[in-house]
This record gives structure tokens, C-alpha cells and sequence, in this order.
């Protein structure tokens, strides 16, 4: 296993891992999604990826694993959030900082950044306002980073909140492992098996590391409304959107309007995929993200 690292921002502390060759291989960043710690990155993807040349960097977003977290609340209420009905303890704008002091700390002046999920949307921010650092742009199960709640709704498929709501964590460490494998179940590629073995060696080691806690949902969601990014169409780096067709989460749409809006942008929408990355696909995907990588190589 690698060794966890950690930078400080303020009185934020960001915690990150590495793989590959820092000082050689092109550099990549994984940005995670909501509420999911960096070790949901499949280490066999990292590998995949790190054989394609590049150096491979993922961490925690803040109040997640072993970053820095909030205070916890009596009363968490996440969907709140997303009305506008709760205050931020910090936005979308601090989370795409806490990446680029992540990129310092090893660093990089720039690199390829891919985002998952929220990440995703991250990963645009950064290149819409920081178009600097990013070399080369993917986007996996997002939406446009600068649509607001209404348009958001337009792409969400809301059958899988009531799968969710079902699912209640116990008191137990083992009950609440249990609970963060129903949740990747509920969000898995419908087409492909569940790998139940490493989901539940995933799922502990979140739990060990930092229990899932509902006031970061909240928090990450109002995050996301406390800051606006751009229009995708100021993004200038070389940029891949990767959607599944069978989400059950995130309509496909999402992503083909993405690709449409970013300039130059090209889309892939996967059969089968679901809001999670099958091994299945390990092989395209890493094939695709080298590809936009010598894009922007070739600039």
C-alpha cells in the first residue's frame, strides 16, 4: 500500500496518496466523488493507468477519510442542502483549491485531471478557472459543472434515492460496512457482476478509515451550491466525458450535453455502465484517458 501523505491549506488538511513515478510519469489526478473516499479509486484501474506512463495521485476530499472534517451535526438533513435551505461551511471553490494544493505538494505545475461522479464536476471547475493546471480534462458521470438544481434535475433519475432511503446504516461496525455496500450496489453497473469481495474489503477499509457520516453529504451538497463554476465552453484543455448508458443515478444525457457544450470535446457513453467503473472497462477507459493525455501532449 502506499504511504498517506497529507498537505495543510489553512487549518485544512488534505490527505493523498501516490503511485507510479512522481518525478517521471505524466502526471494524473483522480478527484472523487460525493461523500466517497479516494480508496473507491480501484487499485487495479491506478495500476492501469500508471503501465500507460502516467504518475497517479488521489486523495480525500475535505470531510472525507483521513482529510480534515467537519463538525458533526445533531441532525443532518443532505437533501436540504440542495434547496438551499442550509448554510455552507465551505464551497465547490474550496474543494477544486484543496486539488490544486494536493498538485503542489507533489509538485505538479499541472496535470491530467479526472473526476468521477461530483468529481467530475470538480475536475471542470478547474479547468474552466484555473485552465493552467489542467492538461487534459475527463469527465466520468457528471453533469455540466455550471448547471443549477432545476437543470441538475433534468438529469437525475430519482428511483435509486428510494433504494437508498431504504438502506440504514446500524450501530454495529459490520452493520455499517454492510450499509456502504448497499450503497454501491444500488449504484453499480447493472450489466456487469457486483464484485462483492472487493466492495466489502473497499467498504471497510472507508468505515476503519473514517465512518460515513450524512452531514458531509449535506455539506458537499451545499458546497456545490454555494459556488457556480463557468460554462463548460471556456474550457480549453483537450477533454473526454465518459457516461454510462445504464446509470442509475445520472442520466447519459448529462454527459453528451457536456461534451457538447466544451469545445472540441469527445463523448463515450458505455452499455451497461452504471455510476461506478466496471473492471470490465478498465481497459477502454485507461485507452480513452491516454488518448485525450496525447492531445494535449501534442498541442
Amino acid at each position: 500500500m502506499p504511504e498517506v501523505r497529507s498537505v495543510h491549506r489553512g487549518d485544512v488538511r488534505i490527505a493523498y496518496e501516490s503511485f507510479g513515478d512522481l518525478a517521471h510519469g505524466e502526471p494524473l489526478l483522480l478527484v472523487m466523488g460525493l461523500d466517497f473516499q479516494m480508496v473507491w479509486w480501484p487499485e487495479e484501474l491506478v495500476g492501469r493507468l500508471v503501465d500507460a506512463g502516467f504518475a497517479v495521485v488521489r486523495f480525500d476530499n475535505r470531510d472525507t477519510g483521513l482529510s480534515t472534517a467537519c463538525a458533526p451535526l445533531e441532525r443532518p438533513r443532505p437533501y436540504r442542502a440542495l434547496l438551499g435551505g442550509v448554510a455552507p461551511a465551505y464551497t465547490s471553490r474550496d474543494m477544486v483549491d484543496d486539488a490544486l494544493a494536493v498538485m503542489d505538494a507533489v509538485g505538479w505545475a499541472d496535470a491530467h485531471v479526472v473526476g468521477a461522479s461530483m468529481g467530475a464536476a470538480l475536475a471542470q471547475g478547474a479547468a474552466a478557472e484555473d485552465p493552467h493546471r489542467v492538461r487534459s480534462l475527463v469527465s466520468i458521470m457528471g453533469t455540466p459543472a455550471d448547471v443549477g438544481l432545476l437543470r441538475t434535475a433534468r438529469y437525475v433519475r430519482p428511483g435509486v434515492f428510494r433504494t437508498l432511503a431504504r438502506i440504514r446504516p446500524g450501530e454495529t461496525d459490520e452493520e455499517q460496512v454492510e450499509a456502504l455496500v448497499a450503497i454501491y450496489r444500488a449504484l453499480w453497473s447493472p450489466a456487469q457482476p457486483f464484485p462483492e469481495e472487493w466492495a466489502r474489503a473497499t467498504a471497510r477499509t472507508s468505515h476503519a478509515r473514517r465512518p460515513r457520516d450524512r452531514a458531509t453529504t449535506q455539506r458537499q451538497l451545499a458546497a456545490g451550491r454555494a459556488h457556480r463554476f463557468p460554462d463548460p465552453a471556456t474550457i480549453s484543455a483537450p477533454t473526454l466525458v465518459i457516461n454510462g448508458l445504464d446509470d442509475p443515478l445520472i442520466r447519459w444525457t448529462a454527459g453528451r450535453d457536456t461534451a457538447r457544450r466544451i469545445p472540441g470535446a469527445r463523448f463515450v457513453a458505455h452499455p451497461g455502465m452504471g455510476h461506478a467503473v466496471p473492471p470490465a472497462l478498465f481497459g477502454a477507459i485507461v485507452d480513452d484517458v491516454r488518448r485525450v493525455a496525447d492531445r494535449a501532449l501534442s498541442r
